[in-house]
């Protein structure tokens, strides 16, 4: 009686893990053979195992990654240019601490996506928060948020996460209002945040992209000098697939 309150109260003050640690043992007929301490630093344990699994969870959850990536699983047998070298020299997640970009361009269909989920999958590890937009998508959304008055709620969500992905950059010329909306998220962004852009264009032809020479200029200048830069190349791996 007296282990089932115990447990009860666990569960209502949240120590889940502990709760359902303390079960285990209490099943386990020679449990009493080991000192409390041991005891108990497995029941503190088990608890830390949980809580750091439930904030995974929903980093992931709220990053709405488009592709379940890891960069373990990140093939370097085809011929795409990666270099795993440089990879796993990003695999420490220094380039979040030091508030750098990565900016991943390549023809499509040959990862751009995935490596840049990878990359976001494993800052959710090491406890950063992370979002995944589509440039065409997020201009939309900021369009509409400006007519129902979300827009800085949604301009503040987009600033507080550790890590953006901004997919597809480039896509289609920009009209005036979206490259300025571009800029704003950029600049909300710079010197406090990392951001990750992919895109189909060579960085050198972002500017007349972009199109106005100042916005274009102000975007870059943001995003580009402090950028880990990964140039994929090769064929579609979608068309191999198929």
């Amino acid at each position: 009686m007296l282990n089932e309150q115990t447990s009860e109260k666990l569960y209502q003050m949240k120590l889940n893990g502990m709760a359902e640690a303390l079960k285990d043992q209490l099943a386990q007929p020679d449990i009493n053979q080991l000192p409390f301490d041991e005891r108990f630093s497995l029941l503190v344990d088990r608890q830390w195992t949980w809580k750091e699994n439930k904030r995974l969870d929903r980093l992931l959850r709220n990053a709405k990654l488009k592709l379940n990536a890891c960069i373990e699983d990140i093939d370097y047998k085809r011929a795409r240019g990666i270099d795993k070298s440089v990879i796993l020299s990003l695999a420490g997640c220094e380039w979040i601490r030091q508030i750098q970009n990565i900016i991943i361009t390549g023809p499509t269909g040959v990862g751009k996506t995935y490596l840049a989920c990878a990359m976001a999958n494993l800052a959710c590890r090491n406890g950063h928060s992370a979002l995944y937009v589509r440039t065409p998508r997020l201009l939309q959304q900021l369009v509409i948020a400006k007519a129902d008055g979300t827009y800085v709620k949604i301009m503040n969500k987009l600033a507080k996460a550790k890590v953006l992905i901004i997919d597809d950059l480039g896509l289609a010329p920009l009209s005036d209002s979206e490259r300025r909306d571009l800029l704003e998220v950029i600049e909300d962004r710079y010197e406090l945040c990392s951001t990750i852009i992919t895109s189909q264009l060579p960085i050198d032809l972002w500017h007349d992209s972009i199109g106005d020479p100042t916005i274009a200029d102000a975007i870059l200048d943001r995003l580009v000098h402090n950028a880990h830069k990964i140039t994929l190349e090769g064929d579609s791996m979608r068309r191999k697939k198929t």
